[in-house]
């Protein structure tokens, strides 16, 4: 699992019938590197998130048939960034 920031939404008028109609969201960690994950918790921009990769993603999804390999775990209520070991500097 990793921590993540929500930086924006992803918005597909076309996609796969695997991806459902689950929200795509795309991430940054303290590096600056983006991802794109699903988001069955309905998060917001600016919201710190734990994500689940892997095979694990498709299982933290209500349906594990959704084809992902990252899914928003879950919101963080409180995480100081700046404590963070790879912070940007």
């Amino acid at each position: 699992m990793e921590i993540l920031q929500v930086v924006g939404s992803l918005v597909c008028t076309q996609r796969h019938s695997g991806l459902q109609h689950l929200s795509l969201r795309v991430l940054r960690d303290t590096k600056g590197k983006t991802q794109v994950a699903v988001d069955p918790c309905g998060c917001q921009d600016g919201n710190w998130v734990f994500v689940v990769s892997g095979s694990a993603g498709r299982y933290a999804c209500d349906d594990p048939s959704v084809l992902t390999d990252l899914t928003v775990g879950g919101i963080i209520d409180h995480w100081d960034a700046d404590d963070s070991p790879g912070k940007k500097i």
